[in-house]
């Protein structure tokens, strides 16, 4: 399986870009794809048997363009057509005071006048009309390839009603050629005119707020700088971002950004992380630690080798993440989509009937085809299609600009209906940075540590951390392991000098069926809150190790403010129960379930899940990944690196637990948002369908098209506006 965006041409609206995703899923080959109508893209996931070449085919033919696949490096932006806005509106300007001076007062041009000249005022607005059919011929173009392909949309409703009065107006210039003059109160090219003035003009202004609610993304790939300093042979070069190869040595200096991802091989620097991480404070760095391309280079000199470049570098990953999930649809949209896919049909044949009806009743020709064309224009479903789309685009710059990295706008969608949240202890309510606290050496083995750092050494979890750092200050040497093997939820075995040696915690006695004699000393460590740690070497216990972790800053704080948001809070942790309760207490955490093995953490999650329970799950990312992935929600505590092998819905690119209750109110405000636009959305054309109808006639509330496109604009500027709400946002 692939998956790829495609920048796509030609949408205009929600039909739009439904109907080009029903046609793409319908198509063999294609697994799924996804259509998202702000960032005017197409995710794709699609079987080896086809080839992109394909998909482009597959997007023309639904009447569309595609502009082929979307480069984060590349601006984006289209030519908005300013120029083209400020001569049409002066065209637009003189059409209506040819057309409509004498209806406020104001003096008419002699020739042109209407009474008088009735012949000259038409020929005159028709020669005017003619510009602004050109100027409209992508709405034209989109509109009837979407009849042809039975997916009509507004471009669909626009042609409709534009063509009518056109052709209406052009018979009724014949009807005055041949002396029949009081067609001349027939004429609709002014209608023409303004109806494709408007429609432009809002999607001139639409398309402005498109890219205010991108900007967050855009500041995402503009974070790397375009030059960097390259050390070679011990001279300073400066070279292009692209110049730059895997393994080369950098220099940063203060004041300058780091250029790709790395590792530090001299110097130390406070670095400043913000964008990535979401985190206001520098972070100090020294040898052998990971810089991030994008950090601000704060107060000191480094030089560091290159190690992720280009698509591989983290800042790439993030905004392939973001991009992915702003194309996702989540729930609430899908409901709006099926919703616009009937409607536009349905607007077609309530204009026809009430043509019919207008006809029926008597009406002349001329009222009724301006209501017809009234009724298309008014209804055309830009509001709708825009309602879910644009505030999830804000939401999820707005994530990643705080460093919560939530892959698909389901997630964001949810994640405040959360009502329980499920802790990982180690590396997730504490740092993880475990330290010996304790050492009960009973075989009195001076090579205790150098065995058990030996064996630990073939471990990532942060308890081999701790006796690998410990070996490492007090200058031990490690020894030849072989035969190591990891045992899931208990510890690590090898061999040393041809003996097996156990390392792990108490579980190891019932493993190896033997009698645990030195529980008063276990016990004795689990007080002081250590985890515990035994050593046996063929079968006889040589050691006892206390191994402490130490709690998150303000970890306390946050579970208070969860639990405020009545929030159930769980630790769910494979270590002693005495030691998990003691670090429960500390942070105020009233359900605590231990001495859990990794496969039945997620059989735990399963039961709260049936119990009714919706579960965020919130681990390391790596250790937790089956139950993180199984939880409704898995949040990982995170660093950078680890973004592109995460399982995980959502990745926290610091180890801040306050970014949950950021994503919770983040997902509250997004919701609130789309519902506030579906609602203007909905309510709009319920207002104004009517309206175009005639049924408010009676009370002398009318419209005729030019104020029907009017009103079409500043309903999807009304969304528009609600959704650039959400980036005032604050923590």
């Amino acid at each position: 399986m692939k998956k790829i965006i495609l920048s796509i041409e030609g949408m205009t609206c929600a039909a739009c870009s439904s109907g080009l995703e029903k046609y793409l899923n319908k198509q063999d080959g294609i697994i799924n794809a996804s259509v998202n109508l702000v960032l005017a893209q197409a995710l794709i996931e699609y079987e080896d048997k086809i080839s992109i070449i394909d998909l482009e085919r597959f997007i023309k033919e639904a009447g569309f363009k595609s502009l082929g696949i979307y480069n984060e490096q590349q601006d984006q932006k289209q030519d908005n057509g300013k120029l083209h806005l400020i001569i049409y509106s002066i065209l637009a300007l003189v059409i209506l005071y040819i057309a409509m001076a004498h209806m406020i007062g104001l003096p008419s041009i002699p020739f042109l006048n209407m009474h008088k000249y009735p012949l000259n005022y038409a020929g005159a607005l028709l020669l005017l009309v003619i510009p602004f059919l050109i100027y409209g011929r992508d709405i034209f173009i989109s509109g009837i390839k979407n009849i042809i392909h039975r997916t009509p949309n507004m471009d669909t409703l626009v042609t409709i009603g534009v063509f009518a009065s056109f052709i209406y107006s052009i018979f009724s210039t014949i009807m005055i050629i041949l002396n029949k003059e009081m067609y001349v109160q027939n004429l609709y090219y002014e209608s023409c005119a303004i109806v494709i003035y408007f429609i432009k003009l809002g999607r001139f202004i639409d398309g402005k707020s498109k890219e205010k609610t991108k900007e967050a993304l855009k500041e995402l790939v503009q974070i790397t700088p375009n030059k960097a300093l390259i050390k070679k042979d011990n001279q300073e070069l400066e070279v292009s971002i692209d110049e730059i190869k895997k393994d080369d040595i950098l220099i940063c200096k203060p004041g300058m950004k780091v250029a790709v991802d790395g590792i530090i091989i001299k110097g130390e620097s406070h670095l400043d992380e913000a964008f990535i991480t979401g985190e206001s404070l520098p972070v100090k760095k020294g040898i052998n630690q990971n810089v991030i391309a994008g950090s601000m280079n704060i107060d000191g000199y480094i030089e560091y080798q290159a190690l992720k470049i280009g698509k591989d570098s983290t800042i790439s990953e993030i905004v392939r993440l973001v991009m992915e999930a702003t194309n996702t649809k989540a729930p609430i949209q899908r409901y709006a989509d099926k919703v616009s896919s009937y409607f536009v049909p349905a607007i077609i044949i309530i204009a026809f009937i009430t043509l019919i009806v207008y006809l029926l009743l008597g009406n002349s020709f001329s009222t009724s085809i301006t209501t017809f064309v009234t009724i298309l224009v008014v209804a055309c479903p830009c509001a709708l299609g825009l309602a879910t789309p644009l505030a999830i685009v804000v939401s999820e710059g707005l994530c990643a600009q705080n460093g919560i990295l939530v892959k698909n706008s389901a997630t964001l969608e949810n994640a405040h209906k959360v009502d329980t949240i499920v802790f990982d202890k180690t590396g997730t309510l504490t740092y993880g940075n475990l330290k010996i606290s304790k050492i009960y050496n009973y075989q009195k083995d001076n090579k205790l540590i150098n065995k058990v750092a030996s064996i630990e050494s073939a471990s990532n979890h942060p308890i081999a951390t701790a006796f690998i750092t410990y070996a490492e200050e007090q200058h031990l040497k490690l020894m030849d392991v072989s035969k190591v093997k990891n045992i899931p939820g208990i510890g690590i075995e090898g061999n040393i000098n041809n003996k097996k040696i156990y390392v792990g915690n108490n579980k190891l006695f019932t493993k190896l069926k033997i009698a645990n004699e030195y529980l008063k000393d276990e016990q004795e460590l689990t007080k002081l809150g250590n985890s515990i740690v035994y050593v046996i070497e063929d079968n006889k216990v040589i050691g006892l190790i206390g191994v402490k972790d130490i709690v998150r800053d303000n970890v306390k704080n946050i579970i208070s403010k969860l639990k405020k948001l009545n929030k159930k809070i769980i630790m769910l942790t494979g270590d002693n129960e005495k030691t998990a309760l003691i670090i429960a207490n500390l942070v105020g955490i009233d359900h605590v379930i231990a001495s859990v093995m990794p496969k039945d953490k997620v059989d735990v999650i399963k039961k709260l899940i049936a119990q009714g329970s919706n579960v965020m799950m919130v681990g390391d990312g790596i250790n937790d990944a089956p139950s993180l992935a199984t939880s409704n929600i898995g949040v990982s505590v995170n660093g950078a690196s680890d973004i592109a092998t995460d399982s995980s819905d959502v990745i926290l690119m610091s180890d801040n637990l306050e970014k949950i209750i950021s994503l919770i109110d983040i997902s509250k405000k997004t919701i609130r948002n789309i519902k506030q636009n579906l609602f203007w959305a909905f309510f709009y054309n319920i207002l104004m369908i009517p309206i175009a109808m005639g049924i408010l006639k009676p009370f002398n509330i009318v419209m005729n098209p030019m104020l029907a496109s009017l009103a079409m604009t500043i309903s999807s500027l009304t969304v528009v506006f609600n959704a650039l709400r959400l980036k005032r946002w604050k923590e």
